[in-house]
């Protein structure tokens, strides 16, 4: 095989755009700095801790091979919703192990006493949520669902229907379960506690033994929860983590080592000779939900080009807040990263390495 022709101008070009398009929050995370100040009160404060953030950062990957990176990549700063891929990959981890063999299971039907025993929350399944479809009710460490109503990012398409549309925190008259998608960081939460009470393990170890070191990543980063969500688990205490930095706390990691595990998902699961999560599950991830094609198993799915216009309706990405984004091209062989850039920049980024990138690139050496 012959390698892909890179066009480092253009490669040059998109790391000069990201660091151009820095992200306006504070790097020694001022009070404008964080999702939380979106909330209403009194859920609007920090429950875990944060930490200052470094510069525009970034790594590509091209055909196994990392081609650049700028800035500080093996920095491990705050990576907000990338973490809920991780919860995916973890879930995929118990998968494989055979302690989640069937994802249209009810969650109560294994774990008692967490949350899923009410008449509305006990039919939900662990695939809605995994694919935010779960319309639980409740608090999870103090803080409601009701909080993430009514929220909508800008990676998905508006809701077709007026009376599905408010003010983020109102009261939106909850669906059946598997009925209604919405992205809400109080059920994610839900999902972490609940993997906890799966593994009965601290999720952050798991992710450590079962994806990090597998994948060749780095040991800097760390997984914190809140001051609050402390649990007992079979008589011992453990701490569950969130699917993001919402509240704070949350998945503090480099970008080599996201590029890492973004290779490992570009691969299908594989490291070398080692299937680090089965092929069946990176599939199962990528498979459109029924009701929200434009979004997987906690990957948001580009196959209608409505999250970034210039990658190719085979690209899947991981994204946080700040913003943080993992970008993965099947089509072009790459895994890109890129942190603290503008939000409504990343597709800007994305048209530039598109151009320096050609389309079916080989898996050999740069």
């Amino acid at each position: 095989m012959t390698s892909p022709v890179i066009d480092l101008v253009q490669l040059q070009s998109a790391v000069d755009f990201s660091v151009t398009h820095e992200t306006a929050w504070g790097r020694d995370n001022d009070d404008s700095w964080g999702i939380h100040k979106l909330d209403p009160p009194p859920w609007d404060r920090l429950l875990g801790p944060v930490h200052p953030r470094g510069p525009v950062s970034g790594v590509v990957r091209v055909a196994g091979q990392q081609v650049i990176s700028w800035g500080e990549p093996e920095r491990a700063d705050l990576t907000f919703s990338i973490a809920k891929t991780y919860l995916a990959l973890l879930a995929g981890v118990a998968h494989d192990r055979g302690l989640l063999p069937d994802l249209d299971e009810p969650v109560s039907a294994k774990l008692k006493g967490i949350g899923f025993d009410s008449a509305h929350n006990r039919s939900i399944t662990w695939l809605q949520l995994l694919q935010q479809t779960s319309e639980w009710e409740g608090s999870c460490f103090g803080i409601p669902d009701q909080v993430d109503r009514y929220r909508h990012l800008q990676y998905q398409p508006p809701r077709p229907d007026a009376r599905d549309v408010g003010q983020k925190g109102g009261a939106r008259p909850l669906q059946t379960p598997g009925t209604f998608w919405e992205y809400n960081d109080v059920r994610i939460n839900q999902l972490g506690l609940a993997l906890l009470h799966l593994f009965k393990r601290p999720l952050p170890e798991v992710f450590r033994e079962a994806i990090a070191q597998p994948v060749g990543a780095s040991d800097d980063w760390r997984w914190e929860g809140y001051d609050n969500s402390w649990v007992d688990v079979d008589g011992q205490r453990m701490q569950s983590v969130p699917g993001g930095t919402h509240w704070g706390a949350g998945l503090s990691i480099g970008s080599v080592d996201q590029a890492l595990i973004g290779q490992m998902m570009l691969d299908e699961g594989r490291v070398g000779n080692r299937q680090v999560v089965s092929h069946a599950w990176i599939r199962r991830m990528l498979a459109p939900c029924r009701i929200a094609p434009w979004y997987g198993t906690l990957v948001w799915l580009n196959r209608l080009r409505g999250v970034c216009p210039s990658a190719s309706a085979a690209s899947y990405f991981c994204i946080g807040a700040g913003a943080s984004v993992v970008w993965i091209d099947p089509d072009r062989d790459l895994v890109a990263v890129v942190r603290w850039i503008e939000g409504a920049r990343i597709d800007g980024f994305c048209q530039r390495l598109t151009a320096a990138i050609p389309a079916k690139a080989a898996k050999t050496a740069i």
